[in-house]
C-alpha cells in the first residue's frame, strides 16, 4: 500500500489558515483529504458544511474530506486514521495537519522520520507557512515562533496582501527571502489558491535541485564589491535599511532576524569521511537551532551527486543522479537556523574540502 502524503499548515492567528481549510473541507475539487486540527475553534469549520455533527472527534465532510481534531497526540491520531482507512472504514488520499498559530512546526515534522509507525503509513510532502502581510512585521519583530515557522516553510503564503501598499509587500517578501530562501512565495487572495499549489510540493524528497531564490544569490546594491561568486554570499548586517526591518516609531534601528540564512558553495570536491564527521558533529552541538537545510555535492570518489538535508538534529542523505557532462561540479548549501555560527560552518565546511 503506497504512503499517504501529509502537509503541515502552519501560520500565525489570523493568517487564513481556517480560510484554506474551509475551502479543502468544502470545494469540489475531487480529492478525499482527511484535516487534523489542533482543536475545533469556534470560527473554525462551520456546522453546514458538516454532513453529521457527532460526538466523535472525525467528522465527514460533504465532499468526501474528512476533519478531525487530535485527540491524545499527533502519532495516534495518525495510527487511527492509518488503521481505519486499513479497515476500510474510512476513505481518504492524504491528511492536512493544521497546527495551533504559536505552534513550531518543527517536532510535528520529526514526528514523520522518528516515529516508525508513522513513517511506514505516511510520507511528509511539505510544510506550507502562511504570512499575514497586515501584521505580519510586527508579528515577526516579536514572536519567534512567528519567524521559525518562516524558516521551516517549503511554500510560503502571503494573504492579505491587498490590504498592504506595494512597499510594504515588497519590504516582507525581501526580509522572509532573507530567513528563507529556498521557500517559493505567493501573494495570495486565499479563494485563489489552487489545490496544485498546495499539494505534492515534494519539500522533503532528496531531489538534485536546491531552488534558492536566485535574487538572493545576487550581492545586494548595498554590497559595493564584486565578489559575488565566491561562497560567502551577502546576508543582511547592520548597513541593512530595508524598511521591513526596521519598527515604526520613527527609529531608524535595524531589525536583525535571528532566524537566518546562509548560502555555502564550493568548487573542490568534499572529503567523505571528513564531511560526514564535521556535519554529524554540528547537529549534534546545534541541531535544535537549525531548521531546515538542504545540500547538493560534489564528493570525491563518486561521480554521482550527493544530496543531503534536514530538520533539527534528523539528516539524511541519498546518492542523485550522475553529474551531467558540461555541468561545473560545485556544491551548493543552504542552512536556515536561529543565531547559527556562520564563520564556524564556513570555516569547518573549509576545511572538509579534499
Amino acid at each position: 500500500m503506497s504512503l499517504i502524503p501529509a502537509t503541515i499548515l502552519t501560520g500565525f492567528l489570523g493568517s487564513g489558515k481556517t480560510t484554506l481549510l474551509k475551502r479543502v473541507l468544502s470545494e469540489a475539487h475531487g480529492q478525499k483529504i482527511a484535516v487534523i486540527e489542533n482543536e475545533f475553534g469556534e470560527e473554525n469549520i462551520d456546522n453546514e458544511i458538516l454532513v453529521a455533527d457527532t460526538t466523535e472527534n472525525i467528522i465527514q465532510m460533504s465532499n468526501g474530506c474528512i476533519c478531525c481534531s487530535i485527540r491524545d497526540d499527533l502519532r495516534s491520531t495518525l495510527a487511527d486514521l492509518a488503521e481505519k482507512k486499513r479497515k476500510g472504514e474510512l476513505d481518504f488520499e492524504r491528511v492536512v495537519i493544521e497546527t495551533t498559530g504559536l505552534a513550531d512546526p518543527g517536532p510535528v515534522a520529526q514526528t514523520f522520520f522518528m516515529d516508525d509507525e508513522v513513517a511506514e503509513q505516511y510520507l511528509l510532502d511539505a510544510i506550507l507557512t502562511l504570512v499575514d502581510a497586515k501584521h505580519a512585521a510586527e508579528q515577526l519583530n516579536e514572536r519567534q515562533e512567528a519567524r521559525r515557522q518562516v524558516g521551516f516553510a517549503d511554500q510560503i503564503f502571503i494573504s492579505k496582501s491587498e490590504l498592504v501598499d506595494a512597499e510594504t509587500l515588497d519590504a516582507l517578501t525581501h526580509r522572509l527571502k532573507h530567513m528563507n530562501p529556498r521557500a517559493p512565495m505567493r501573494a495570495t487572495h486565499f479563494g485563489e489558491v489552487s489545490i496544485q499549489e498546495v499539494f505534492d510540493l515534494r519539500g522533503f524528497n532528496l531531489n538534485a535541485k536546491l531552488d534558492i531564490d536566485p535574487d538572493f544569490l545576487k550581492v545586494d546594491d548595498h554590497d559595493h564589491d564584486d565578489h559575488g561568486h565566491d561562497h560567502h554570499d551577502h546576508e543582511h548586517g547592520e548597513h541593512c535599511d530595508h524598511p521591513s526591518h526596521q519598527h515604526g516609531h520613527g527609529h531608524h534601528h535595524h531589525h536583525d532576524d535571528d532566524v537566518k540564512s546562509f548560502v555555502y558553495r564550493a568548487d573542490k570536491p568534499f572529503n567523505p569521511a571528513k564531511l560526514e564527521d564535521f556535519l554529524g558533529a554540528i547537529v549534534q552541538v546545534y541541531g535544535p537551532r537549525m531548521l531546515r537545510y538542504k545540500g547538493v555535492l560534489d564528493m570525491q570518489g563518486t561521480d554521482r551527486k550527493v544530496i543531503f538535508q534536514g530538520v533539527h538534529q534528523l539528516m539524511g542523505s541519498d546518492l542523485g543522479p550522475v553529474w551531467p557532462e558540461g555541468e561545473a561540479r560545485v556544491s551548493k548549501m543552504v542552512f536556515i537556523g536561529i543565531d547559527l555560527p556562520r564563520d564556524i560552518l564556513v570555516q569547518g565546511l573549509d576545511q572538509c574540502l579534499a
